[in-house]
């Protein structure tokens, strides 16, 4: 009988490396699990007195002025003051806004409380604040930061300082990307998920 030899052609196919790499990488992809989003909507606290609705924008005369008699109403939680209490609500982060306006304000506001009188703010020294934006874990919260970023029509604006450190940071923007001429978006980056807060015209007008 006779013997047959095996050629190449009965030996089964070799994968190619390249094929195997692409394989493992799917596989990898598939198993990895998929950071998560959580989107959110920025709400104006209500009943800020007195009214605004020119958004923040360095300190000129008309908003000097408004921040002072914002800062004489006194009390414990003004609205005017504090506009930025749960702006962007959410499990994982807080956020608390600092402006040329809002420096006045508190000045004044709290020489109201000590029932000393209302001092005559720095009015050159407001001009020069910018505005800065203080990201802090919420209560409970397990999710660290690790960046924000701030987006007008889906194209990111730089910062003009950033810090991060311990799950919290503090990042600096001039007054233009917060102008209420279009949505702006904050992804509040996180080691676990992201947060995007959506914070329409309507209520950046309202930022002070």
């Amino acid at each position: 009988m006779a013997h047959t030899t095996c050629t190449a052609r009965c030996r089964p196919p070799a994968r190619s490396p390249l094929r195997l790499g692409a394989i493992v990488l799917i596989i990898c992809a598939l198993l990895w699990p998929a950071r998560s989003h959580a989107q959110v909507t920025a709400v104006a606290r209500p009943g800020a007195t007195p009214a605004w609705d020119k958004g923040m924008q360095p300190v000129n005369a008309e908003s000097y002025y408004h921040a002072i008699e914002c800062g004489k109403q006194g009390g414990d939680d003004p609205p005017c003051v504090f506009w930025d209490t749960g702006v962007c609500k959410n499990d994982d982060f807080t956020l608390t806004f600092y402006s040329g306006y809002k420096q006045v304000a508190y000045e004044v506001w709290t020489a109201v409380r000590k029932k000393v009188p209302p001092p005559q703010p720095n009015f050159a020294s407001a001009q020069r604040t910018r505005v800065i934006v203080a990201v802090a874990p919420a209560p409970g919260s397990k999710n660290a930061l690790t960046d924000m970023v701030l987006k007008r029509g889906g194209t990111v604006t730089p910062n003009m300082g950033r810090s991060v450190s311990g799950g919290t940071g503090q990042f600096t923007f001039d007054y233009a990307a917060w102008a209420p001429t279009a949505t702006v978006t904050l992804e509040l980056v996180g080691r676990a998920r992201t947060i995007n807060c959506r914070i329409p015209p309507t209520v950046l007008r309202q930022f002070r």
